[in-house]
């Protein structure tokens, strides 16, 4: 999956799948991830569940945090360094980081909806890997995540394999269609939806 583009598997997946577009890399040029969710629910101004999730989660998943909290962030440097060496992939949080001048140099992966100075505190403990909803999308843990610079697509994991096929049947069709090829039935498809509005009109 991290081979497929999220604008491959947007095509193929349902609009529920990709979560909305306030949530973008905090660094570029973004790398693509991909991996299975771990899953944390942090509610406004607390961060104790991510920051216990760093040393639960299996390498090569993605840590997706439910929060929507304007105001503290989730995590800074310090928590990104330390999910980067037990192997986590990145994150995918419904909220805000800090220090990410250290996460940019690190090279780890976070897309959020933006960075604050102020910390969260520690005090909701809640349970972890249970279903949530991050960015307007239900992510249940074990969920394919992948993301990228154009956004965060979620692929049910009963649905990985089909999902998988019809991408990269898309991918290889468009990668053996040239612009040129493109082009023509382009303009045949908007010249023909032109002429249908026309002949309604009349």
């Amino acid at each position: 999956m991290a081979d497929l583009p999220t604008t491959t598997l947007a095509d193929v997946l349902d609009r529920r799948q990709v979560m909305d577009a306030g949530l973008k890399s905090l660094w570029s040029p973004a790398p693509r991830i991909a991996g299975p969710a771990f899953t944390v629910r942090c509610p406004p101004g607390d961060n104790l569940m991510l920051h216990a999730a760093i040393y639960r989660a299996e390498p090569g998943s993605i840590i997706v945090v439910e929060s929507g909290d304007p105001d503290y962030a989730l995590a800074g440097g310090n928590v990104c360094a330390v999910a980067q060496r037990n192997g986590i992939a990145g994150f995918v949080l419904d909220g805000l980081i800090r220090d990410i001048g250290e996460v940019r140099e690190m090279g780890f992966p976070v897309f959020g909806r933006g960075v604050i100075p102020i910390p969260g505190g520690k005090a909701a403990a809640l349970a972890l890997n249970v279903p949530i909803r991050c960015a307007g999308v239900a992510v249940t843990p074990g969920d394919l995540v992948v993301a990228d610079e154009d956004g965060v697509v979620v692929v049910p994991a009963a649905q990985v394999g089909d999902t998988l096929a019809a991408a990269g049947a898309k991918l290889a069709s468009d990668a053996a269609t040239s612009l040129d090829d493109w082009e023509r039935a382009h303009r045949a498809k908007i010249d023909g939806l032109l002429a249908a509005w026309q002949a309604e009109q009349s």
